[in-house]
């Protein structure tokens, strides 16, 4: 991703640094436009972790997202001439809608250029809050790039995301109210992180006003741009970029973010996309509010802390940051949550295909609840069975499962962390490859637009025939396909050259052995 601010202009020292960062924060007018959210408990999340969790709700906002704070501070402060050309920003959609607010109260016109892959929810959001949106690219950096060439065509102002003092003065003013909020003990605040402004603007003010409190960032583990870059010691760009959680779906910490979080933030803890989901699930249970994924990490966060550590009896705030989810991702996030919980496990198992194996494989589950159940008929001396079970983490660990079934002699397979069987084997059991069949096994993920599967299938051509096929839109930013390709002996080694012309993430997925054992 493009730097907005390759070479910040910084103090002398870390101290002048945070110095100045407050200084900014203090005189931040986001409660012209914004609002002093509420740091509610979360009882039941609280109890299961034997700490005291908040929750700071920032999915409250007249955004649904903190991203208001930081677009607001930074637009008051533009000359009048400034608001007279109007401002331009590039965003996927909490900071779009921040900026089109934000002007609109200011009375100035803005432009939006977001990636044709952005959902219309926040497509939507921006239109209806006076904002001009434009499509443009199939990802962030492109979006990026055609905002600051019309930037500098119109004359407008460009607004950054994240990577600005007043922006990140701004979303500062989040730990203005936590700390106001809660004077007593406070062992930690967890913070979501993408381009860095939140974290870096919490970081600098809880640690001028009360340094003994822990800041930690928490990123999805296929996103983590500050925990490459706090370990690198400089800025990196990351090769790839997950969109699951596509509110922090960033490839490049910011410059200015950077030097304050490098001083100020204490670490950074990552979490899988299961977790997300987990923590979605345990927002909604204790607020009956949804959370969309970016806004879920501080919780996710707090429960790999807390495990790692294994804390008890302390305060921990977690940022609940947005709200901005499309209503079909639900559907994803609902199947996943209790893997993510550790309440689910998903096995592959082995039986005799004979009458009454179907029943005895029952009755060695004992009382547990099958979630799962998937299996088609096959000659042979064999059945392969594909089965979700509930487990729980501490009463009926997975462990704990697996190795009862090995004990009662049963040949089993755990497909709990094999994206592949969650994604796409689980809804193809039915049928092996014929006899003698050259199949190459890929999955794929392309953006995700109307028209987007046309366009993949034709990219991929008619040079190889397609024996297996599973496509499921969950409403996200990215699609995903499995595939299988004939594939003759002699083309197997120019593969990989025209999977890479085909412009797409792929992963070569023939040894897997939830496709060998179900489908292969």
């Amino acid at each position: 991703m493009t730097s907005l601010n390759p070479s910040p202009r910084t103090p002398a020292s870390p101290q002048q640094l945070l110095s100045e960062q407050v200084r900014r924060i203090l005189s931040a007018p986001v409660y012209d436009l914004a609002i002093e959210t509420p740091l509610q408990p979360a009882p039941a999340l609280s109890m299961r972790l034997g700490n005291q969790v908040l929750l700071k709700r920032e999915d409250l906002q007249p955004t649904f997202s903190f991203k208001i704070r930081g677009a607001y501070t930074r637009l008051s402060r533009l000359t009048d001439a400034q608001r007279a050309r109007g401002v331009i920003t590039a965003s996927a959609g909490n900071h779009a809608q921040g900026v089109a607010l934000a002007a609109a109260t200011l009375g100035m016109q803005a432009t939006i250029v977001m990636p044709t892959t952005t959902p219309s929810l926040k497509i939507e959001g921006v239109r209806s809050r006076g904002g001009r949106v434009v499509l443009h690219g199939e990802s962030f950096p492109h979006a990026l790039a055609h905002a600051l060439a019309l930037a500098d065509q119109d004359g407008a102002t460009f607004v950054p995301p994240f990577d600005d003092p007043d922006v990140i003065a701004g979303q500062g003013t989040v730990a203005m109210e936590i700390l106001r909020q809660h004077p007593g003990p406070l062992h930690a605040i967890f913070v979501p992180v993408g381009g860095g402004g939140l974290v870096a603007g919490i970081a600098a003010y809880v640690k001028y006003l009360r340094p003994e409190v822990k800041v930690i960032g928490v990123e999805p583990e296929d996103s983590n741009c500050l925990q490459a870059a706090l370990a690198a010691g400089e800025r990196v760009v990351l090769g790839q970029v997950g969109s699951f959680a596509d509110g922090v779906a960033v490839a490049q910490v910011g410059a200015h973010c950077f030097e304050l979080c490098r001083h100020f933030v204490d670490e950074v803890v990552t979490v899988s996309s299961d977790e997300l989901c987990a923590a979605i699930k345990d927002i909604y249970d204790d607020t009956r509010s949804i959370t969309e994924p970016s806004g879920a990490l501080a919780v996710a966060g707090i429960k790999r802390y807390v495990a790692r550590e294994g804390l008890q009896g302390q305060a921990l705030v977690a940022i609940d940051s947005g709200a901005n989810v499309n209503f079909d991702r639900l559907r994803h996030v609902a199947e996943r949550a209790e893997l993510g919980e550790q309440r689910e496990a998903v096995i592959a198992v082995t039986i005799p295909e004979q009458p009454g194996s179907f029943r005895a494989f029952c009755q060695a589950l004992g009382k547990r609840q099958i979630t799962e159940f998937n299996y088609r008929y096959y000659p042979g001396k064999e059945a392969r069975l594909f089965v979700g079970v509930q487990t729980h983490p501490q009463h009926d660990p997975r462990a704990q499962l697996l190795a009862n079934l090995a004990g009662q002699g049963y040949q089993v397979l755990d497909l709990t962390d094999n994206e592949l069987a969650k994604l796409h084997v689980r809804h193809t059991v039915g049928g092996h490859a014929a006899p003698g069949a050259r199949e190459r096994v890929l999955r794929f993920e392309f953006p995700e637009r109307p028209g987007a599967l046309l366009g993949f299938l034709e990219r991929l051509g008619k040079r190889w025939n397609i024996s297996l096929f599973h496509y499921r839109n969950h409403g996200a930013a990215e699609a995903r396909v499995f595939a299988a390709l004939e594939v003759p002996d002699d083309e197997v080694a120019g593969l990989p050259q025209a999977l890479d012309e085909m412009g797409y993430r792929y992963w070569d997925e023939t040894q897997n052995p939830a496709y060998r054992l179900f489908l292969g």
